[in-house]
């Protein structure tokens, strides 16, 4: 076994692709999602009715009792979800469901990589590229990312309680090529969607060293006729 990774979201798109890519690379992976994951090794499952404090004591509990001692190479959350509408409905709905997918479940995987991420492991979080900007058409998505890559920049900050010379690194994908995506928006241009494959792969080589950025990058997914880059925004 190469090593050990959390992926946070396991059971979502690329979540799923994720648990795959390592599993396929002979790594350990755990997943944390509220339905089971049944490729990977550990899979655990919580209840929509925990509240935020609930949830972070209970992830930290089974992940403690999943990897027996052992620590892990690295904490993936890409768990999420998207809400659309302005500030005329649904305002504080839309937003309170935003936080609990994105800025609850980064929030946790930070208390989890601050406990059992090896020294010189890797915690990457998803924000969004849009949010970088105003996002009037989807307000409560687009706090709740920002909410994200502020927390970003605090974990790389000295103290900030994760292992010494771990790296903290939060991508800011536009379009993840997913069959819902595809669903939704069947006439889009597919050849400017990240694919899954290509997000994980990154996720692995930097699990393993490779290529890594610095701590605290904002890395946005430009993908363009099927060629994804990597820019770190400001």
């Amino acid at each position: 076994m190469l090593g050990r990774v959390l992926v946070y979201g396991g059971k979502g798109a690329l979540g799923a692709a994720c648990v795959s890519h390592f599993k396929s690379n002979n790594y350990w992976v755990g997943s944390i999602d509220l339905s089971t994951n049944e490729e990977a090794d550990a899979s655990i499952v919580l209840s929509r009715d925990l509240g935020w404090e609930e949830q972070e004591a209970e992830v930290l509990k089974k992940v403690s009792e999943a990897l027996s001692g052992e620590k892990l190479d690295a904490v993936i959350c890409v768990a999420g979800g998207w809400a659309g509408g302005n500030a005329t409905k649904d305002l504080a709905k839309n937003a309170d469901l935003m936080w609990r997918q994105s800025v609850w479940t980064s929030a946790i995987s930070a208390s989890v990589a601050s406990k059992y991420l090896k020294e010189g492991g890797l915690l990457t979080l998803t924000g969004a590229q849009p949010a970088l900007e105003g996002t009037p058409g989807m307000i409560g998505y687009g706090m709740a990312k920002a909410a994200v890559h502020q927390l970003t920049r605090s974990l790389a900050g000295k103290n900030s309680g994760l292992p010494a010379n771990s790296i903290v690194v939060t991508i800011l994908p536009v379009t993840l090529d997913t069959s819902m995506n595809r669903k939704w928006m069947p006439k889009a241009d597919f050849s400017t969607w990240t694919p899954l494959t290509e997000v994980a792969g990154l996720f692995y080589k930097w699990t393993k060293g490779q290529e890594r950025p610095n701590s605290g990058a904002l890395l946005q997914l430009i993908t363009k006729e099927g060629v994804t880059q990597l820019v770190e925004a400001n």
